[in-house]
């Protein structure tokens, strides 16, 4: 693992549409200075600064919302996962809306968005919470565990169960999660089961998701009525068949639901403000069991913050 903080050289940008609120935005990432960490600046909010921590999340619903002095930045972990999952310590990440773009869904645009601005290193060393000894955090209501244990590098395993044809249990392991980043992590799309479209509509979700940005999971039959509201709202043109993967669609993993799990659990624990040097384990996790595994590891090792 290196030692060495990074940056990047010069500014680079991205522009699209915000997944849940829809907002045309930018993401413009900056060169930071050592030990600066990571920072969102709202250029459209006076410049105001909001810091990626874990306590200033307010909201978990389909994504990771944080917030300081009345200041939002929605849905942070594609852009978290892809500083972390490229080692790179010090940014300003400024935007001129309230949520960053989802580009293609994965993380793959920020990666090469990040590389364009030319990863350089710094002198300072890197500060890891190294994991020490076993911590667990479960959820028995939602038969979720996440679980980290001494391991010299960071690796991560992930498993995922739904009761669905196409989509049953998933596992996704990955020996050294920042050397494999790139490759076997970013280009995961973001998920959803069509049966969860038309409430996460309601709750005002998803505003700006398509095809072009999610991968649909076909997990229910449909009527005519329906059809026409998803033709209607996502330009999709074609239902019929048996359940499964929407036919239109090209995994680029079999298993690339529960990689992109891990690329969202690897955001997540970014909030931590620190790389981990550790084997983490998740079992059916979600944004809200990754950041309270998150605080338990920080409880844990209060010593290392």
């Amino acid at each position: 693992m290196p030692s060495k903080q990074q940056t990047i050289k010069h500014s680079v940008s991205c522009t699209g549409v915000g997944l849940h609120t829809g907002v045309q935005s930018t993401v413009t990432f900056h060169p930071a200075e050592e030990n600066t960490g990571i920072r969102f600046v709202r250029n459209d909010m006076k410049d105001q600064i909001i810091t990626p921590d874990i306590d200033n999340v307010i909201d978990l619903k389909r994504g990771t919302t944080i917030e300081e002095n009345g200041v939002r930045v929605h849905t942070t972990e594609h852009v978290m996962s892809a500083c972390a999952g490229m080692r790179i310590n010090n940014l300003i990440i400024e935007l001129n809306s309230k949520e960053p773009p989802v580009m293609d869904g994965s993380s793959k645009d920020f990666v090469l968005c990040l590389k364009e601005g030319e990863i350089i290193q710094q002198n300072a060393e890197v500060d890891f919470l190294e994991i020490t000894k076993p911590v667990v955090y479960n959820d028995e209501e939602k038969d979720v565990e996440v679980l980290a244990v001494p391991f010299d590098g960071f690796k991560t395993t992930f498993t995922i169960q739904y009761d669905l044809d196409d989509l049953d249990v998933q596992y996704s392991s990955i020996q050294n999660a920042y050397t494999n980043y790139e490759t076997q992590i970013a280009p995961a799309r973001t998920f959803c089961l069509l049966s969860e479209v038309t409430e996460l509509t309601k709750q005002g979700l998803i505003k700006g998701g398509n095809l072009g940005n999610a991968v649909i999971i076909v997990d229910k039959d449909m009527d005519g009525d329906e059809v026409k509201y998803f033709q209607e709202k996502f330009g999709i043109k074609f239902y019929q068949g048996t359940k499964g993967l929407y036919k239109s669609q090209q995994l680029r993993f079999k298993n690339e639901p529960v990689r992109h799990k891990t690329l969202d659990l690897i955001g997540d624990l970014a909030l931590l403000g620190k790389p981990i040097k550790g084997h983490v384990t998740a079992i059916k996790s979600g944004h809200k069991g990754n950041v309270e595994f998150a605080k338990l590891l920080r409880k844990e090792f209060i010593d290392q913050f």
